[in-house]
């Protein structure tokens, strides 16, 4: 893992190793003794800068209460006061995004569109807004960064149908390229050369497509409004 990369900027990084444990308590019980891959390394990287706070922090563990299915368990770490600050963590917010990949777990703060764009331009990426209209009315605001291929997105409207995403709250980089073809011309259409030709466009290329046809499609009323941020 690169740990000095800019895609890890204002995020904390939970690397799990391994470690038989006892009960919350500190008493032995066989029923309640688990095993549990862990030493909780838990590093922050503040905007690309290449040395990292590190601490050592334990994981507590305990029986779910309240309507948790019977045998749940619930894991809990106490994160350090300054990191949150420095995330921008705080009563106003509060929203993490949680990523895993099998391996280590990735707390990162929910931004806003605005805070996303300003982060991203200030790293000097190409970033693009794309504004899902149904007729007169703003569906979705989108916020892509074409140097990272990451995004995030406002909903305006409370319809998922009407929506970039649906109900997905996380779409990937593949879920941004799938919803702006799906504005598009499909791939595999009779005569897509001849309009891809009549368009005036070389190649099939949903961006260009969308540059050209505003991602009209003859079976609804929405369309796309794309404007180069960078």
């Amino acid at each position: 893992m690169s740990w000095g990369s800019e895609s890890e900027s204002t995020a904390l990084i939970v690397s799990l190793g391994h470690l038989d444990i006892w009960d919350i308590w500190g008493r032995y019980d066989s029923v309640t003794i688990y095993n549990l891959d862990y030493s909780c390394r838990i590093a922050y990287n503040k905007r690309g800068v290449g040395s990292l706070n590190r601490r050592v922090a334990k994981v507590n563990i305990s029986f779910a209460g309240g309507t948790a299915s019977e045998g749940s368990i619930t894991y809990k770490v106490t994160l350090p006061n300054v990191w949150m600050k420095e995330m921008g963590i705080g009563e106003g917010s509060r929203e993490l995004e949680l990523s895993f990949d099998g391996k280590q777990i990735i707390l990162s703060r929910c931004m806003n569109g605005e805070d996303f764009v300003l982060r991203s331009l200030e790293r000097k990426h190409d970033v693009r807004l794309f504004k899902l209209y149904d007729g007169s009315t703003l569906c979705t605001t989108i916020y892509a960064d074409f140097t990272d291929e990451v995004l995030t997105f406002e909903n305006h409207v409370n319809n998922p149908v009407k929506t970039a995403f649906g109900n997905n709250l996380l779409p990937t980089w593949d879920d941004f390229n799938y919803f702006l073809e799906d504005r598009c011309i499909p791939r595999h259409r009779a005569g897509l050369r001849e309009f891809l030709e009549f368009i005036g466009i070389g190649e099939y290329d949903p961006i260009e497509i969308i540059k050209k046809t505003a991602g009209r499609m003859a079976e609804d009323s929405q369309w796309l409004e794309m404007e180069n941020l960078k």
